[in-house]
């Protein structure tokens, strides 16, 4: 009896010693087949077995229950990082699972550009299929709320940049991303500010850096335009910024601003009104923040587009009104800017 017990147990060591093995040569294994890599999305809280299932369905030829059972004794299960996957042909069933315990997600991106009002950042935030939506349901206001910005107005405060996310990352997370990238970059400058600046807050600075990032066509004239507005605020003159009234028209503007627009009154018609408008028109970039704090020092108060994307600068208003007629031709505005 002792004898058939022990050969029993050997028996089973031996078979289990063989199915051991069989499912370690499976683990280290390189998993083939033809085209590009398999992108897959692994939702929060999918258990092991149905993740296995749902990758074999995706198009990886892993057989499920077996890259379940690799999980459960060779890896910590527990651990699986939900997001979006990218497995690569040659990849082991191993390799596979230790990129989901490790978080080793495929990454999309979206990008904001220099320039962009709210509007258009929430578009194109909502023209990704890769991005889980949240806020389309929601108001500005109740999206600051979600990411946490105590500021009273979405309009700026998203940096401009490329941003990467895991597909199905809410909208939401990206913002806040972009909000504190605005944050930290606008602080940065600020601390670094030139001294006697006609800005009452970091705000105020924020909101001349979007006028400037809207005015400026060339990168060597952003300092110049940046010391124009500067001179002007602390004159007590009104900017004169064709911008700011484009954007207090929003979807009523045509593409055509008219001598009504300029002299019709309004909290962003800076014709008709001295001082910055009441909240940035456009989210800038660094380069037009770091003209806001530390304008080129000169003794400008206007500017002309010449046309070729630069301006030309002048002192006075005689000096402008013959750059308009140089470069314009059109004598009529020559109080422009």
């Amino acid at each position: 009896m002792v004898r058939l017990f022990v050969r029993s147990f050997i028996f089973c060591a031996l078979i289990l010693a063989m199915l051991a093995g069989s499912l370690a040569w499976y683990a280290h294994r390189p998993l083939a087949w033809p085209g590009d890599a398999v992108e897959y999305t692994l939702r929060p809280g999918t258990a092991l077995r149905s993740a296995a299932t749902q990758i074999a369905e995706a198009g990886v030829p892993v057989e499920p229950r077996l890259l379940a059972l690799i999980g459960r004794v060779a890896v910590d299960s527990t651990r699986l990082h939900a997001g979006s996957y990218a497995f690569r042909s040659g990849l082991t069933p191993l390799e596979l699972l230790g990129m989901m315990t490790s978080g080793n997600v495929s990454m999309r991106e979206v990008r904001l550009i220099e320039g962009w009002t709210w509007r258009q950042i929430r578009a194109a935030l909502a023209a990704s299929p890769d991005i889980a939506q949240r806020a389309p349901a929601l108001t500005d206001a109740e999206v600051l709320q979600a990411i946490g910005a105590d500021v009273s107005y979405t309009e700026g405060w998203f940096f401009p940049d490329t941003y990467l996310f895991a597909a199905g990352e809410s909208d939401l997370a990206i913002l806040k991303r972009a909000h504190h990238a605005m944050r930290a970059r606008l602080e940065e400058a600020w601390a670094a500010r030139a001294a006697d600046l006609p800005y009452r807050s970091p705000q105020d600075a924020l909101i001349m850096a979007s006028i400037i990032e809207k005015e400026t066509g060339t990168e060597s004239d952003r300092a110049t335009i940046a010391s124009v507005f500067v001179n002007r605020l602390r004159a007590g003159m009104p900017l004169q910024t064709d911008p700011t009234v484009i954007y207090g028209l929003g979807e009523r503007f045509n593409g055509n601003l008219t001598r009504a627009h300029l002299q019709a009154d309004g909290p962003f018609n800076t014709y008709q009104r001295a001082g910055l408008p009441p909240t940035p028109i456009a989210a800038p970039g660094r380069a037009s923040i770091e003209a806001a704090l530390n304008p080129a020092p000169t003794p400008y108060y206007y500017f002309v587009a010449r046309g070729d994307g630069s301006s030309a600068f002048s002192r006075t208003l005689a000096e402008h009104n013959r750059a308009v007629d140089q470069y314009q031709r059109r004598p009529a505005r020559a109080t422009r800017n």
